[in-house]
């Protein structure tokens, strides 16, 4: 489970597993809008973290950034960490 603490959104975390395959699963945001954020869980759970981070960086709502943005700068430090 990888947890990542948003800025600039109504939402205060996300919170999120990767399969080897690396898709994501149980997709949780703590905070914000419940049922649009549960839409975006829905629409991304299984789905390759590349391809969610690339597709949902940089949707802006307000403070410059998003509830999706931020889950594409979830996934980019959750890659970083791999790394480390």
């Amino acid at each position: 489970m990888f947890t990542y603490s948003t800025n600039g959104t109504c939402s205060r975390q996300i919170i999120f597993d990767v399969d080897n395959n690396n898709k994501i699963h149980n997709l949780k945001f703590i905070g914000g809008c419940n049922g649009n954020l549960q839409g975006v869980a829905r629409l991304c759970e299984g789905k390759d973290i590349d391809e969610v981070e690339a597709l949902l960086k940089g949707v802006i709502c307000r403070n410059g950034t998003s509830c999706p943005d931020q889950l594409s700068k979830a996934i980019a430090q959750y890659k970083k960490s791999l790394k480390n």
